[in-house]
């Protein structure tokens, strides 16, 4: 029994992806997509519970900058998305990533500048920085998925 678990393993890790039958990676990529819908409906979900629990919606002005971040890289970067990783003298190249930092960190700094005022406590700013994490988690997924020619939309 040992044998053959060594044996699976070893022709498992030498099995290219181009080896792999077709409906296996139409799998693989299905196993991908809801990897990522279930980041995104964790993310919306710790948001929507960070204003809920504590009965408070203040919270739900970082939702805004969640949908402003990937406006520069839609409008503004070029369509391979390769740019973004490299230094460039572009000036719409340096734009896009001006203004997708400053929506990042406007997503950070909302919640911040909320409990520091005093209009949310502890709990709702851990659930929306935990919120944020996941769905940062789930964009740099996706960046690193759309490789595959099928899902780009960088």
């Amino acid at each position: 029994m040992r044998i053959s678990a060594v044996l699976i393993y070893e022709v498992k890790q030498n099995l290219p992806m181009a080896d792999i039958p077709g409906h296996m990676r139409a799998c693989l990529h299905s196993g991908k997509l809801a990897f990522l819908a279930i980041l995104v409906s964790g993310g919306i979900v710790l948001q929507i519970l960070a204003c809920a629990l504590y009965d408070n919606w203040w919270p739900m002005l970082t939702v805004i900058m969640y949908v402003l971040l990937p406006m520069p890289l839609l409008f503004l970067a070029r369509s391979d998305g390769s740019s973004l990783f490299t230094e460039s003298n572009s000036g719409w190249v340096n734009a896009t990533k001006f203004l997708t930092g400053a929506s990042a960190i406007g997503s950070i700094a909302i919640p911040a500048i909320l409990k520091h005022a005093g209009v949310i406590g502890w709990g709702s700013l851990a659930m929306e920085l935990s919120s944020f994490f996941v769905i940062v988690l789930s964009i740099m997924c996706y960046i690193r998925m759309s490789d595959d020619d099928e899902y780009s939309v960088l």
